[in-house]
């Protein structure tokens, strides 16, 4: 999906999201959460922005992931706590959010279910960090994500005695995997027409 401007960008997306059927979760007794999944465009192509969570943080600590977390009682929808927890992470405010739609649900190994909303965002941003929850803002290429090189997968991964979809992208030192990746690869998947079989 080679596009040279911000509109025709999200012109390709909302028809993407438009013409498919996104499977979504009825309460299965998971945890409700949202991510927020924030495009934007540097230096010609487009880039993910993803959070490296401290080592102080209750769960998942250390590891990258999107903004977003478990849904508040006074959040009225899911897209609203995306919204508020990319607020709350690293100072996106509302207004500069173009929100475009949802991808599938996740259910996660331990017990929640994520809704993964897409956004567009301003570029250059001046970010709001939160000491106690994100150590490390990454600005990840997509053409990095795209390269089969940096593509991992495992289908014989067991947790917690159970089977499970394991998949990582390495981005430098860091590895983008659990269900930020199994986000990522559906993402990609979907937008950008990448069929990811790791044949080795």
């Amino acid at each position: 999906m080679k596009i040279n401007t911000k509109e025709k960008r999200k012109d390709k997306i909302l028809d993407l999201l438009s013409g498919r059927k996104r499977i979504s979760v009825k309460d299965n007794g998971s945890i409700s959460a949202a991510v927020l999944i924030p495009i934007f465009f540097k230096h010609g192509e487009d880039h993910l922005l993803f959070t490296k969570r401290t080592e102080t943080v209750e769960t998942h600590r250390g590891q990258i992931s999107f903004p977003g977390g478990v849904r508040d009682k006074s959040d009225k929808t899911l897209e609203e706590t995306a919204l508020r927890e990319s607020f709350e992470e690293i100072g996106l405010i509302r207004e500069d959010i173009d929100t475009l739609g949802a991808i599938d649900d996740f259910i996660t190994g331990t017990g929640y279910c994520i809704y993964p909303l897409v956004a567009i965002i301003p570029y250059p941003y001046d970010f709001k960090v939160s000491e106690k929850e994100v150590a490390e803002i990454l600005e990840v290429p997509v053409s990095t994500l795209l390269d089969r090189r940096n593509y991992i997968e495992d289908r014989n991964y067991i947790y917690k005695g159970k089977p499970y979809d394991y998949c990582a992208f390495k981005y430098g030192k860091h590895n983008i995997w659990g269900t930020t990746g199994r986000i990522v690869r559906n993402f990609l998947t979907l937008f950008y027409g990448w069929n990811f079989v790791d044949r080795r």
